[in-house]
């Protein structure tokens, strides 16, 4: 394209145009962080090449801790102060509100199991229960494994409805999407490439919009306009009361990506879009018009996993300040008006940061809990939280899903089962409880009680 071409390009081109350049750019840094003398025969040669015989003993990987974040000497014996504790009524998204940003959210000193119940099919070796709870209007939501979306009485838990989404047609193999609860509606995102709208009181049908790949993020909800995000890295702008398509915004293909999704991020008039190729982009909520783009992605990768730069974890909107992270190992705060970067630190992490008055929480996929400053991302503290079920022997790793911020706890639990709570001032552990099940879906909180969904699909509250 010629430079008169360019000029006269679409700003929608133009954008395209900008992130290809950017994709262009990384393949040449990585290209010559492999060294100058490096060709690409001498590339084939690596393999074909007679290697000698390894040498005897245990292989231990350097790389494996190699960007373990530490605390800021200059923080040490500075006090956190956070504000204080509020209470909220409800849940009614992933994430809890559109922008994401839950602050300090008001629990129990003493917490107990108050009840439990079974929501339908959960995580096996075909499927994947991935859908948040949501917690609206009296009523607790929920979305089974293989697309089953059932209604629950908040104080007692017994079953008010439920609703089977499969298809007909189409009832092998599903995609866990996700829900979100606006205006007396309850939204479901399917891996069967349907948007459904239903009535939050009966479960009734109210539109279904097909659309073009499969889904594993839950919807936003927003100014009656609904955002949703595809695997195909597709965005769409739907009316939330008919389905109709407002805009789209597609993003960089990925064809490998971080199981999982990340629902959009909507405040002021913007929404922030996080794309599996590690792109974050900046749209207005009206026309989808493009205000900035960034990438959350960096050349330095020691394994396969950490390839994958996708955003999992979804981006927060607090006080005109995007904060996001990646599993490319980049996390930043962005100015939501101009798109700058305000900083960035080296965490690695598939989980929502947790945005709290002047600090901001993360849990890195390295198994530690971060406490950083919301204001330039220095590091108060870090807590390293158990990685394997068997320390001995490093067997049977453990994942770890959250933090959520409840009275003065932060709040996080495993795939082996189990729930800690841990002081947001020093890192220190304060207790712990035992979960039916593994847990993969982060704990969400409402009326003063704690939802924790296990991957057994047991629904347990606590109050």
């Amino acid at each position: 394209m010629s430079r008169a071409d360019l000029c006269r390009a679409t700003p929608e081109a133009y954008g395209k145009i900008k992130r290809m350049v950017r994709r262009t750019i990384i393949i040449a840094i990585t290209a010559l962080a492999l060294g100058p003398g490096l060709s690409a025969c001498a590339l084939l040669n690596v393999f074909d090449e007679k290697k000698p015989d390894p040498l005897p003993g245990e292989r231990i990987s350097v790389l494996l801790n190699s960007r373990t974040v530490a605390a800021d000497p200059a923080l040490a014996g500075k006090q956190i102060l956070l504000p204080a504790p509020t209470p909220n009524q409800s849940w009614p998204q992933a994430g809890g509100y559109p922008n994401h940003a839950m602050q300090h959210i008001q629990i129990s000193d003493s917490l107990a199991k108050a009840w439990s119940a079974d929501i339908g099919s959960g995580s096996d070796d075909a499927e994947l229960l991935n859908g948040t709870p949501v917690v609206a209007d009296g009523k607790v939501f929920t979305l089974d494994a293989e697309s089953l979306v059932s209604a629950y009485d908040m104080a007692n838990g017994n079953r008010l409805w439920n609703t089977d989404l499969t298809p007909e047609e189409d009832d092998d193999g599903h995609i866990s999407g996700g829900l979100a609860y606006d205006s007396g509606m309850l939204y479901v995102s399917t891996g069967f490439n349907y948007i459904i709208a239903l009535d939050a009181t009966s479960g009734k049908e109210i539109w279904r919009r097909r659309v073009e790949t499969p889904m594993r993020a839950a919807p936003t909800v927003r100014g009656g306009r609904l955002f949703q995000v595809t695997l195909g890295n597709q965005l769409y702008a739907l009316n939330a009361k008919t389905g109709e398509t407002l805009w789209t915004h597609r993003g960089l293909p990925e064809v490998a990506s971080v199981l999982g999704g990340a629902s959009p991020a909507v405040d002021k008039g913007v929404v922030v879009v996080p794309y599996t190729s590690g792109e974050l982009i900046a749209l207005k909520v009206e026309t989808g018009r493009e205000l900035w783009q960034d990438a959350l992605i960096t050349v330095r990768r020691a394994d396969v996993a950490s390839s994958l730069s996708g955003i999992r974890g979804r981006p927060v909107i607090d006080r005109d300040r995007v904060i996001a992270v990646s599993n490319g190992g980049v996390m930043v705060a962005i100015d939501l008006r101009t798109g700058r970067r305000l900083w960035e630190k080296d965490i690695t992490s598939i989980e929502s940061p947790w945005v709290v008055g002047n600090y901001v929480y993360v849990l890195s996929t390295d198994s530690e809990l971060i406490a950083m400053s919301r204001d330039d991302g220095r590091v108060y503290w870090v807590r390293g939280l158990p990685r394997f079920e068997d320390q001995k022997n490093l067997k049977d790793q453990i994942t770890w899903t959250g933090p959520i911020l409840a009275s003065d706890r932060l709040i996080v639990a495993g795939s082996h089962g189990e729930a800690l709570a841990i002081s947001p001032y020093s890192g220190k552990f304060l207790g712990s409880v035992e979960m039916p099940d593994g847990v993969a879906i982060s704990p969400v909180v409402a009326q003063g009680s704690v939802f924790f969904l296990a991957n057994d699909a047991e629904l347990v509250v606590y109050r």
